[in-house]
């Protein structure tokens, strides 16, 4: 791991205990004693279990969607390849860095780059459709919630929600269109090139030259041959999700309360897409801040400050811990061979 990695470690955590401390400090009382006496820590074992059953699915879903290409990866590859990524989404804006880990360790596996490229790109798009979908549902079944939750609140979903949109629409665009979506991506870079005046952006356009062509080849075999791959990761996404949305739910009966499924999903679906901003490392801070205002809604307040600690913990700072034994597992590998 090199300097800048750690230092963006260091600023992730950081601000994130900041806002944390800060969370404890102006809700805990003299109540949340009381709760902490009552804690069940099977249920708080049940909500880390949990991840790895997130972690175990996400590896399902790009196994499965790389042998629809007709690429045999292994299960243990994927799914360390999956717990490494986490620790490089905790450090890049948005939890957006992962992907090219996941893209280096299938072209490691014998995946063609364009296939490697295709396989990631293609789960962000079922991510994305799902997490549209889900937006959607909840806004016609739980609109006057949503509503009320404040207008700033509303502003980011909306955004959130176009964005996601736009990049499902844009890649739709490229797959049916590829000729005039690389020309238009051409023309971007090289306008680049001429504004920053850069050598080194030189070799990106001739690398993306390459690449665009490859990615639109694995894209279309998707849309042919591999639709089976789809179909088989759309069911795991839907699980993953699942599977990380209920974690706040059995924090809560952790802590005695009532799990709130309904509630707290519509929290966690908003906070997804709220992460999604590439604002700061990991979405700290950002994650916190509007975890608080959406639980403020129907958990306790003495309470409150215990379980966005306890799931961040287990949503975040686990994460790392995960993501940095992945990641040394990989530079051993590297070296050894």
């Amino acid at each position: 791991m090199d300097k800048n990695q750690k230092k963006w470690i260091y600023v992730s955590l950081a601000f994130s205990m900041v806002i944390l401390v800060f969370i404890l400090l102006s809700t805990f009382n003299e109540e949340t004693l009381q709760y902490l006496f009552h804690i069940n820590i099977w249920f708080l074992l049940l909500a880390i279990s949990l991840r790895f059953v997130s972690f175990s699915l996400w590896a399902a879903r790009i196994k499965v969607m790389a042998a629809s290409l007709g690429y045999q990866v292994k299960y243990s590859h994927c799914y360390n390849m999956v717990v490494a990524n986490l620790l490089i989404g905790a450090i890049t804006p948005g939890q957006a860095g992962g992907e090219p880990v996941r893209i280096h360790e299938l072209y490691k596996a014998d995946m063609s780059l364009g296939d490697a490229t295709a396989v990631v790109i293609m789960e962000r798009v079922l991510d994305a459709v799902i997490l549209v979908a889900l937006t959607v549902f909840s806004l016609i079944i739980m609109g006057k919630v949503i509503w009320d939750m404040g207008e700033g609140i509303v502003i980011v979903i909306f955004f959130s929600l176009a964005v996601l949109i736009f990049f499902i629409g844009l890649l739709i665009y490229a797959t049916r269109n590829p000729e005039s979506a690389k020309d238009k991506v051409m023309r971007f870079l090289h306008w680049i090139e001429l504004k920053m005046k850069n050598p080194g952006i030189h070799k990106i356009i001739a690398s993306t030259d390459v690449e665009f062509d490859n990615f639109c080849s694995g894209i279309s075999a998707f849309t042919s041959h591999g639709k089976k791959g789809i179909a088989q990761g759309t069911v795991f996404s839907v699980l993953f999700w699942f599977s990380e949305f209920i974690v706040a739910s059995v924090i809560l009966m952790g802590l005695g309360l009532p799990p709130s499924i309904s509630e707290s999903m519509l929290s966690q679906i908003i906070i997804a897409l709220i992460s999604m901003i590439p604002l700061t490392p990991g979405a700290s801070g950002i994650a916190e801040l509007s975890a608080t205002s959406l639980y403020a809604l129907f958990v306790p307040t003495a309470i409150l400050g215990v379980f966005i600690i306890l799931w961040r913990l287990i949503m975040f700072y686990l994460n790392i811990v995960f993501g940095v034994i992945a990641t040394v597992l990989i530079f051993k590998r590297e070296i050894s061979t």
